[in-house]
């Protein structure tokens, strides 16, 4: 099993790590925004970027080319990764309603990881401890993986539990 850690200094800037090894970061260019950027340790940058009416749906993108994207849907957060030209599909949902705790599923119910939310009280933000089964590290790029699915949690946070 993975441990991986994410941690904020504000609501805008998050860092990603495993084994106190810096991975990645997420970063929104103002609050309240659902426009964000990823930059991979390799210095690597993806964009997400809100699409459709609403801005229902929010796209993982790299030179214009899609390559995840997730929206809202009845159960949770769907969200579809475009690798090697195939869709899969994968549910991000709360553990249960009361719970600070989302699990990722994939298409057969399979849990992939668990995101534990740890509220900051003195600084009015998150930060996320993630705990991954093992096949994930065999994603392609688990790390842009994960920081897409903390912009998912931020965006549902924003959306559903804050309306």
């Amino acid at each position: 099993m993975g441990q991986y850690q994410v941690n904020s200094s504000n609501s805008r800037n998050f860092d990603l790590t495993k084994d106190n090894i810096h991975l990645g970061e997420l970063s929104y260019p103002k609050w309240y925004t659902f426009n964000a950027e990823i930059i991979l340790a390799d210095l690597s940058r993806y964009q997400l970027v809100p699409e459709g009416r609403w801005d229902a749906t929010i796209q993982l993108k790299q030179d214009h080319k899609t390559l995840m994207d997730f929206k809202l849907g009845w159960k949770g957060i769907i969200l579809s990764n475009f690798t090697d030209g195939n869709r899969e599909e994968y549910l991000l949902t709360l553990k249960s309603l009361l719970s600070s705790k989302y699990i990722l599923m994939d298409a057969n119910e399979k849990e992939l990881f668990g995101i534990e939310l740890e509220l900051k009280w003195n600084q009015s933000h998150f930060d996320y401890h993630i705990l991954t089964v093992d096949e994930f590290d065999n994603f392609y790029h688990p790390e842009l993986f994960l920081l897409t699915t903390i912009h998912a949690v931020n965006y549902h946070l924003t959306v559903v539990i804050a309306s």
